[in-house]
């Protein structure tokens, strides 16, 4: 019986998270990247009704990312009226 060899932990790369790297992003950056996801997730509706698309879950990943851009937008925006104010 062959025996598994295990993987090294530190073998993995290190997985940057979604958010992280939108956290980088400037508000105009932000603003960008949600229309770029807003028509992303506007062809692959398109592609769905048409009957061509055949992993249906790149929509929901599609809408939770549109999700995090907006909430990372919405903080942003909310620090830089929250600095004008004091």
């Amino acid at each position: 019986m062959a025996t598994r060899k295990k993987k090294d932990a530190a073998a993995k790369p290190v997985k940057v998270s979604k958010a992280a790297t939108l956290r980088d992003k400037d508000v105009a950056g932000l603003q960008t990247e949600v229309k770029d996801l807003q028509k992303a997730h506007f062809g692959l509706r398109m592609q769905k009704a048409t009957q061509q698309l055949s992993n249906t879950s790149t929509l929901r990943v599609t809408r939770r990312d549109i999700a995090r851009a907006k909430t990372i937008l919405a903080q942003k925006q909310q620090e830089t009226q929250a600095a004008t104010k004091e």
